[in-house]
């Protein structure tokens, strides 16, 4: 018994009362939960924060953001597959390779420059990669990845 709940993952931490689901993984993912896993902000926060200081297209001057590394997100999920279908609260979806999520390093960001980043600043989730670390990924296509009001991600 101790083994099948090792290898289904860490379960969620418990949520403070009334704090709401911001993120849902579904999809090839090795928790085995037919419904995904739900995460808040809080949650996203206990993995782990990573900073990113980078121009973008959007933002004028280089914004520090803050998040969570995709690849820790995918980790904690047991993310088994190649692709992340990335959707906003919208309904506008982008495909990224898993792969980014290793050789890039984006994070999900939750904070703009310290400040909780709200949907009229593009929250509650952002796809940020290091734009000014990795000059190449300067592109229309990298841009078309960088999923702002994220509130899905699909393994598939």
């Amino acid at each position: 018994m101790l083994l099948l709940a090792l290898s289904m993952g860490a379960p969620p931490p418990a949520r403070a009362a009334g704090e709401p689901v911001i993120l849902t993984v579904t999809g090839l993912i090795g928790d085995g939960r037919a419904g995904g896993v739900d995460f808040t902000r809080a949650d996203l926060e206990a993995l782990g924060v990573t900073t990113i200081e980078t121009a973008t297209p959007w933002h004028e001057g280089r914004p520090k953001f803050e998040g969570v590394l995709l690849s820790r997100l995918l980790a904690k999920v047991g993310a088994n597959g190649k692709t992340l279908k990335v959707s906003a609260l919208n309904d506008y979806a982008a495909e990224l390779p898993v792969e980014d999520a290793g050789q890039y390093g984006p994070i999900l960001a939750f904070r703009q420059n310290g400040e909780a980043l709200t949907i009229r600043s593009k929250g509650p989730l952002f796809v940020i990669y290091p734009f000014d670390r990795i000059p190449e990924l300067r592109n229309e296509a990298i841009y078309t990845r960088s999923v702002w009001q994220v509130r899905r991600i699909e393994v598939k």
